[in-house]
């Protein structure tokens, strides 16, 4: 079961007006807030999502609890969300950060395909246009819609900018592997998740996709919702992004977002001691030996 279906598309808005009266900057805001509300909801994604959050209940069926299925969900949630989407999607092929070997990159994309975020290119797109507009009407997330929209609600409602998305993504659409993880992101979760039952029946279905899915969904939600509201911020950059801790040790790091908007291109999110970055001891060590090149930090 994945999230997000087809092209994957959050909302997009049109720009407000740079126009100096303030009347006519607050009637085309409630326009722009009018518009937004009126484009059409993705029922799909909107059955898909609250069929996630039911699909983990199983796991209070005593009968499909195994510390073997816990084993195998903690396993699988390193792998797509620290992997897959903090690695891969989104300090490799969101921001460039750093340059593995063709097969390693292949392995994370897959990673993160398996984290039942959506496709690679609509993930990718998108990410590169909340950094693009932050805060702004035509981020994807814009926090100042609130917790609400910045957390759940934004993948729900159709995108109209896809033309933007399809710009922000020339540089990897065209690659074959990409192309079929982006299009076969559903059934590669299927396969998953037969594989799993195969191998350890119901409790490794329920562990390792329903409650590993939905924990992984929210850990890498809160970076939208969370890391624009609530911690501290090292950095005076011109949005709301924040630095928190326990969003940081959910996600290997992607929690120290303050950081991030600092310097976009880093490969390095945790830049104080106290700042635990799991994803960045990975590419270190890659680096070291001699896997990873090309890595970008604040000081390149």
């Amino acid at each position: 079961m994945t999230l997000l279906t087809q092209s994957d598309y959050p909302i997009g808005a049109t720009a407000q007006p740079s126009e100096p009266d303030a009347n006519h900057e607050a009637q085309s805001i409630v326009e722009n807030n009018l518009e937004l509300e009126a484009q059409p909801i993705r029922w799909p994604v909107v059955v898909s999502t609250v069929l996630l959050h039911v699909a983990p209940l199983l796991a209070l069926n005593p009968a499909w609890f195994s510390w073997n299925a816990i084993g195998v969900a903690v396993f699988l949630y390193w792998i797509t969300i620290g992997l897959g989407i903090s690695m891969g999607f989104h300090r490799m092929a969101a921001h460039r950060s750093f340059t593995v070997p063709k097969p390693i990159e292949y392995f994370l994309v897959m990673c993160g395909t398996l984290a039942g975020q959506g496709s690679v290119l609509g993930w990718v797109g998108y990410h590169r246009m909340h950094h693009l507009y932050t805060d702004e009407s035509k981020d994807p997330h814009d926090s100042n819609r609130g917790f609400w929209w910045s957390h759940l609600s934004w993948f729900m409602h159709d995108v109209p900018d896809e033309a933007e998305r399809l710009r922000l993504t020339k540089d990897i659409a065209n690659d074959r592997f990409y192309q079929f993880c982006h299009k076969y992101h559903t059934p590669l979760q299927v396969a998953l998740g037969l594989v799993l039952y195969a191998w350890g029946g119901m409790p490794f279905v329920v562990w390792g996709i329903f409650v590993r899915l939905i924990v992984g969904f929210h850990s890498t939600f809160c970076v939208n919702s969370i890391c624009h509201m609530f911690g501290y911020r090292s950095h005076n950059t011109k949005d709301t992004s924040t630095n928190n801790w326990w969003v940081a040790l959910l996600t290997f790091g992607e929690g120290w977002h303050n950081n991030h908007h600092a310097v976009q291109s880093s490969a390095r999110f945790g830049w104080n001691w106290w700042e635990l970055d799991m994803v960045w001891m990975t590419i270190s060590l890659l680096e070291k030996l001699g896997l990873a090149t090309k890595v970008k930090t604040k000081r390149s």
